[in-house]
This record gives structure tokens, sequence and C-alpha cells, in this order.
């Protein structure tokens, strides 16, 4: 029998919102016998029932909902959701080289799974949810037939969940790397090792969007990694592009992508991405399209005010490179830092840079990215391309 955990009373206003997180400051307390880990019934402190959701008291997200009515949690269910989340992937994607589950977005809270030409990558985050494993890796491979299916649940915040980190085979066989194509651009791609589940997927839409601003441009891509915008820039016409990252790890990859392509135009420098910027800013060097993609700077709402000030510095540098014409393309994955404080430190770095912007885009992550309207930390991704005016 399903156990339930009581909210405080006036705590299930979130909820009834449709987001699917519960916290530790919501919960009154769990009806005795249950365990870390378990389906529960969330129950409000008026006796209102809203949901099954999985359980973890050690997690400051005590509660992540599953469903919210009677319906079983179980493995049918849970095939079910992965079924549903693939079919979409259908409609906006190219599931040969895409993510295939969005957490919470899928209704699959802290699950995380990513295709790479025929190997699937696949996080599962949450205690609750890793109790469903078998049936995930069942579904995933019952629907698209992979290669092989590798585990990437090495990530610290499953030790706040309680459990181990690990990386595995779970299905099938998983060679080192991988061929993929991202917008006709060959890309090695690293599953077992790969920072994340290997490869950044969420900017692929955005990196095909740089397009009409590559032809004949001197290109600066800071944050390459393994040349993402860079070599999309390099296969767009760019006279010449510079990608620059701290990894020398990353940059052996960006190198062997270039020369998989044939491009002798892309160069990659190893740097700190201050560092770099400020002494090209001090040169005086211009170009005539900078990419921002650094790492988040935010990783919690107390970190915001540092993190606030290392994106207004970036933007300010790189601003101060671009001649009227130019192009900025600006972005971050602080989930902490909402748009419209980034659209905030975007302004002010120009404004100290002297220069007058014309928005051409606000993006975000790619379709197979979907944001759950009702859990704006799903959206958190930001992606401005801007025009220097003058």
């Amino acid at each position: 029998m399903t156990g339930t955990v009581y909210l405080k009373p006036a705590r299930e206003a979130r909820v009834l919102s449709g987001h699917p997180w519960i916290f530790s400051s919501d919960i009154d307390r769990a009806q005795r016998g249950v365990t870390p880990g378990d389906v529960v019934r969330v129950q409000a402190a008026r006796g209102r029932f809203l949901g099954h959701a999985a359980y973890n008291p050690n997690s400051q997200i005590t509660l992540r909902m599953l469903n919210y009515d009677e319906g079983k949690i179980d493995s049918a269910f849970i095939k079910k959701r992965v079924r549903e989340a693939i079919g979409y992937r259908r409609q906006v994607a190219d599931t040969d080289c895409c993510r295939l589950i969005f957490a919470e977005s899928d209704g699959l809270p802290a699950v995380i799974a990513d295709t790479f030409a025929g190997v699937i990558s696949l996080q599962i985050l949450s205690l609750g949810m890793a109790r469903f494993e078998k049936d995930i890796v069942e579904a995933l491979v019952e629907e698209l037939a992979p290669r092989g299916v590798w585990e990437r649940n090495d990530v610290p915040i499953r030790e706040l969940e309680g459990m181990m980190q690990s990386t595995g085979l779970l299905w099938g066989d998983v060679p080192d790397e991988v061929e993929i194509s991202e917008n006709g651009l060959k890309m090695m791609v690293n599953v077992k090792q790969g920072q994340k589940t290997g490869h950044f997927l969420d900017q692929k839409e955005n990196r095909a969007a740089i397009a009409p601003f590559c032809p004949g441009a001197m290109v600066l891509d800071i944050c390459t990694h393994t040349g993402g915008f860079a070599l999309h820039a390099a296969m767009y016409g760019a006279s010449e592009v510079i990608g620059v990252d701290l990894s020398e790890h990353a940059l052996a990859g960006a190198r062997n992508n270039a020369k998989r392509n044939g491009f002798t135009n892309a160069n990659f420098v190893q740097a700190n991405a201050f560092d770099f910027l400020r002494a090209q800013s001090d040169a005086g060097n211009r170009y005539d399209l900078i990419i921002l993609d650094p790492p988040a700077f935010a990783k919690n709402k107390p970190s915001l005010p540092g993190a606030a000030k290392g994106y207004k510095e970036i933007n300010l540098r790189a601003l101060k490179m671009l001649q009227p014409g130019g192009i900025l393309v600006t972005c971050s994955c602080s989930q902490a830092m909402l748009p419209e404080r980034f659209r905030q430190v975007i302004l002010e770095a120009a404004y100290d840079a002297g220069k007058a912007l014309q928005q051409v885009e606000w993006r975000g992550q790619g379709r197979d990215h979907p944001v759950l309207v009702a859990a704006p930390e799903t959206h958190y991704l930001k992606c401005g391309i801007f025009r220097v005016l003058r």
C-alpha cells in the first residue's frame, strides 16, 4: 500500500499550479513506514489529495511530483512517459542526435537521456526515479533499438540524494567515441567521459542560428569546449575563427573535429576567458562576431551577485571589440540567472562599453529541451543575439 506525505497548511499552491517540486520546508510529516525513494501519495493539510510523488527526505526537493491524479505509478506508467517523450522528439528533432528525455518537462523528474548516433547517455539524479532505471532502459531500447545505453551518473548531486556516483554499460555496446552530425557538421562525442552526457545538445539550434553572420567574418568563440560554435562558424563561411577554452583536453577534441571537417580557418587557444578577453580588448583587436558561451556562473541564488559581475565583465570586454554592425551572441546556462536579469546585465555592459545594441533574436534551449511553463527552472538557457549599432 502506498504511504502518504502530508504538507503544512497553505503549502499546496505551488503543486496546484503545476510545479513538480515540493521542498522540505513544505512538509509536515510522512506516514509511518514511508522510506526514502518510495512513491507516495501527497496530501494537503486540509485533506485534499494532490497526486503521487517520489519521496526523499534527504533532499531539499523532498517530493518530485509524478502525477496529479489517482493513476498508479508502475512500470507501465514510466514506459508510457518515455514513449511520449520520444514521440515528441520525433515531431521536433533529429532523433539520431537530440535530448530524448528532459526530466520534469517530460514528467520524469531528474531523468536525462541524450542520444548520439545510436548510443544513449542516461542520467538519473533522484533516488525515487533510480528505482525505475530498468523500466526506463527497457522503454528506450524497445522504442529506439539503440546500439547501447551508457550510464552517466557521475554527478555530485546524486550524493545529496543518498546515492553513489557511477558510470557504466546498461545495455548493448558503447564505444569510447561516436560521430554525430549536427546541422551537417561532423562532431566526435565521448559518451563515457565527455562533459555532462557527452555533448551540449541544448545549443544545437542556436549554433545553426549564427549562419547569417558568418560569411567572411572574423569570429571569436569564448568557452568553445569541443568547438561547437567555432566550427559552425567555419562551416558557415567565416574567414577566420579563434576558439578559446581553459581545458586543453576539450581543445584537443575541437582540433580533431576541425580536422575531421577539413577546416583550415579555425584555430584554438588555451586560455582563461577573462584574461584572454581583457588582453584582446586592451590590445585593440576587433572581431565581426563574438560568441560567449561560458559555464554556469550562478549555481544558486546566493551566487547571483558574483555571477552578474562575471557576465557583465565578459560582455563588456566583448562589446569593446565589436565595431558597428558587429554581432554579439551571448549565453547563460545559469538556472538562477533569470532572463530579465541577464538582459539587464547585457544592457549595463553595453552602457559601460559605450555601445548601442539592436536585439536580433532572444533564444533559449532547443525544442528537444521543452520548458515546463509552471517550472521556470526548466528554462535555464538564455541566448541573445545582438547587433552593435554604434
